[in-house]
């Protein structure tokens, strides 16, 4: 598809929106621990990121499946607790998790030497 077909397919947010829901996460991150996701160290990743219970299975059966380190877990959960708070969500849900699993896939996808 083109950038022209892309940009006017229905369903598509328009920037003002997406400002307003970016503020509105980041709002929500500093509310509750004092700091952006980004900054937070593995403990407090772990304190304030808690998944439910389907969204830790998917977490770990995805990082067995894929054969991620810890780091690499980590690194998708605070994906997962961002697309969260982007969502509104108080806690990491599965679809939460997805998004973020599908997200490093991308970005690893692009960044392999080809």
């Amino acid at each position: 598809m083109t950038p022209e077909v892309l940009a006017a397919a229905p369903g598509s947010t328009d920037t003002a929106t997406v400002a307003r829901r970016v503020a509105a996460a980041r709002e929500r991150q500093l509310a509750r621990q004092g700091r952006l996701n980004a900054a937070l160290d593995t403990a407090q990743l772990d304190e304030h990121a808690q998944p439910d219970a389907q969204a830790l299975g998917l977490l770990q059966a995805t990082a067995a499946r894929l054969g991620w380190s810890g780091r690499g877990l980590h690194r998708t959960l605070r994906i997962a607790r961002t697309a969260a708070d982007l969502a509104g969500s108080a806690c990491v849900q599965a679809a939460h998790v997805a998004e973020a699993v599908q997200y490093r896939r991308v970005l690893a996808a692009h960044a392999a030497p080809g």
